[in-house]
């Protein structure tokens, strides 16, 4: 065999094509026959294909390899390509709009774009005032806590954000994972001032975590939280959510503290002596309201306000009528008092205790990463709806530096919540604006209104949290994993399991099963016999193409992962085995002579994947077999090289561009090879 110069091209062995006149020539001997090759071509192409030589990539120092490779990992996005050729002034002007986007869109800010975000504002500011007060109670905290974390965070985040629909606040899922992480080491009851400031401590180290993966560009991180795994996680959080609120909904007073279904339940049916039918009558009635709100939003997107308002109109009328009726005097708890006045500095609360310190960071880890995924992946799905781009690096430093502040400022963790920004988007908002809006709102509330919320029942706020919490329940979602990949759905279906009958942290624990899948994708990478498809110079996977076949004398073998020490093992007892059902199988006129192995779709090896490659050749030339490889890749050629400057195990007649040009090469070799 020789081997033959020409031009590299890059193109797969799936779909050779014939190689332009001018190319190379070289003409088989006269009495081989070609066995498999693609229809003859002009005469000066006959019995002959064009063979190109394998280029390698041009060279590259160590130094620029790693620069190339830190950068792709670190800053895939290139965010500062733009920076390039422009003056000094300019560029830091560049740097301050991407350091504070606010001053990319407020130089521009006009009254009409103000008209769209003061509705959307006023919109959110109802639906986030009684969010604010149940999810504060859903983490065990005062309800005040809550408001005071719809004011400060949006106005921070207005200023760092670049998201124009994210709107920011407490939420549902945060609140939960928060209250019964602490709740294990400190009762909210008992030692509620000591509670209050492990919530603050564990909002900095979440805010902290937060900003540190979108300052170090870490946010890939939260890409192994699979999309299975969080439809499955958020199904069960939600049911959680909503088992919570029977302690409200049925007026019970002695509440078991863990989280899981079953002494949940447990603890509804100990205590039916403590339900209350005014509590339940009120409950079924205001959730049955909130719920049909929902749906008539959902039915008719036009009528969005209807689902914002809800919340605020339910809260207005309740307390009206406990007050009225004098309910608190009949079974139906209160809110209580509530002081006027703007957030405090919490900066010394937060408590550094080695005693809580752990608990403090294991909780501001948790709680930080699920509502960062939450946040960024909400703040996406509706740029895609504008056609608009949200950095995910930035929307992690400014949730995170939200969340720090927060910590300072007498607020608890928070985020984007995915209802709260529907509602934002319904309602037109234009810009981050619509934040400032919705937290002057939330700002007038705490100096003036909250004596207002004295009367406000525990019944209306657990309905209103089932009624935010329900659709996180995503069952077309669930059915469209289920359809695709099974074992995605299953682990979908763990994730939502360890939720309900565990706990929130150990079901978020799940993602392991994901992680795990990966890793077997990466030990176990698929690998195929191909087929020439008759009439054409194509080769495809036998069992998906039923009128691919096999070439008599060839085993074209094809890999579509990366080659490393973790897979290495198992290509080489599958390839042998390959060989070796080949070699027994009896038909001497289509004995094995040749043994293909398209490396087209191998992005990197490492040196035991080199290994493979020569110990894999020498196993062939053992039993009589030519090894040859189809377009290894620039990485994968150039290693090949460095292992041929010491031995020389691949010779040039031994790789090829594509597969049409190694059967065309090698099947008049096999022919004359034939005793």
């Amino acid at each position: 065999m020789v081997g033959m110069s020409g031009a590299y091209g890059g193109h797969s062995n799936g779909g050779e094509s014939r190689a332009p006149k001018e190319a190379v020539v070289v003409r088989a001997p006269k009495e081989a026959v070609i066995v498999g090759a693609p229809p003859p071509g002009p005469p000066e192409m006959e019995m002959a294909g064009v063979v190109h030589k394998v280029a390698a990539q041009p060279a590259q120092s160590t130094a620029s390899k790693m620069k190339g490779k830190v950068k792709e990992t670190f800053f895939p996005d290139d965010p500062f390509r733009s920076f390039k050729g422009q003056p000094l002034r300019a560029q830091w002007v560049m740097a301050a709009r991407y350091l504070f986007p606010v001053l990319e869109w407020l130089p521009g800010y006009s009254l009409s774009l103000f008209k769209s975000d003061l509705v959307a504002g006023l919109t959110i500011a109802s639906l986030a005032i009684p969010q604010g007060i149940s999810y504060a109670k859903l983490a065990n905290l005062p309800p005040i806590i809550g408001l005071y974390s719809s004011f400060v965070p949006p106005l921070v985040y207005a200023v760092l954000g670049s998201s124009r629909d994210l709107a920011v606040g407490p939420v549902s899922i945060a609140s939960l994972i928060m209250g019964s992480m602490l709740r294990q080491a400190v009762s909210p009851s008992a030692e509620p001032m000591l509670f209050l400031q492990l919530a603050f401590t564990s909002t900095f180290f979440a805010g902290l975590v937060q900003a540190s993966l979108g300052i170090l560009r870490l946010g890939f991180i939260i890409d192994f939280l699979s999309k299975a795994t969080l439809v499955g996680f958020m199904a069960g959080a939600a049911i959680i959510v909503s088992l919570q609120q029977l302690k409200a909904l049925l007026g019970i007073v002695h509440f078991t503290t863990q989280m899981g279904i079953v002494p949940v339940m447990a603890s509804v049916f100990q205590h039916t002596n403590e339900w209350s039918w005014q509590t339940i009558l009120m409950g079924a009635c205001f959730l049955a309201l909130l719920l049909a709100a929902r749906h008539v939003s959902i039915r008719w997107p036009r009528f969005f306000w209807i689902s914002a308002c809800a919340p605020l109109a339910s809260v207005i009328v309740s307390t009206l009528l406990v007050f009225l009726f004098k309910a608190q005097n009949h079974g139906i708890s209160i809110i209580g008092s509530l002081k006027c006045g703007l957030n405090r500095p919490s900066w010394d609360k937060l408590l550094f205790d080695p005693t809580y310190l752990g608990l403090t960071m294991k909780t501001g880890l948790v709680t930080g990463i699920i509502s960062l995924t939450e946040g960024v992946a909400v703040g996406r799905t509706f740029a895609s709806l504008k056609d608009y781009q949200v950095d995910g690096n930035k929307e992690m430093m400014a949730i995170g530096l939200m969340n720090i502040v927060g910590s300072c400022t007498s607020c608890y963790v928070t985020t984007g919540a995915f209802s709260r920004s529907a509602v934002n988007h319904n309602a037109g908002c234009k810009t981050a604006m619509s934040n400032v809006v919705m937290a002057l709102t939330v700002m007038v509330t705490l100096l003036f209104l909250m004596p207002l919320f004295v009367y406000t029942p525990n019944v209306v706020l657990g309905a209103i949290i089932i009624a935010a919490v329900i659709g996180l329940i995503d069952l077309p979602a669930a059915y469209n994993i289920w359809k695709m990949d099974k074992m995605d759905f299953l682990v979908c279906l763990c994730a939502f399991a360890g939720v309900i009958f565990i706990s929130v942290q150990e079901g978020l624990a799940i993602v392991g099963i994901s992680i795990f899948r990966v890793l077997m994708q990466i030990t176990r990478p698929r690998m195929m016999i191909q087929g020439n498809i008759k009439g054409t110079d194509i080769y495809r996977n036998l069992h998906q193409y039923k009128e691919a076949q096999r070439v008599p004398g060839f085993l074209i073998l094809t890999v579509e992962a990366p080659i490393n020490f973790a897979n290495t093992n198992y290509l080489n007892e599958r390839t042998k085995r390959w060989i070796e059902d080949e070699s027994s199988s009896g038909n001497k006129q289509n004995e094995l002579r040749v043994v293909i192995l398209d490396l087209s779709a191998v992005p990197t090896i490492d040196t035991s994947g080199i290994a493979f490659l020569i110990d894999l050749k020498k196993s062939t030339e053992k039993h009589g077999l030519e090894l040859v490889l189809v377009n290894p890749t620039g990485e994968v050629m150039e290693k090949i090289q460095r292992a041929n400057d010491a031995h020389n195990h691949f010779r040039p007649d031994s790789l090829y561009l594509t597969t049409g040009e190694a059967i065309a090469s090698l099947s008049g070799f096999a022919k004359m090879a034939t005793p």
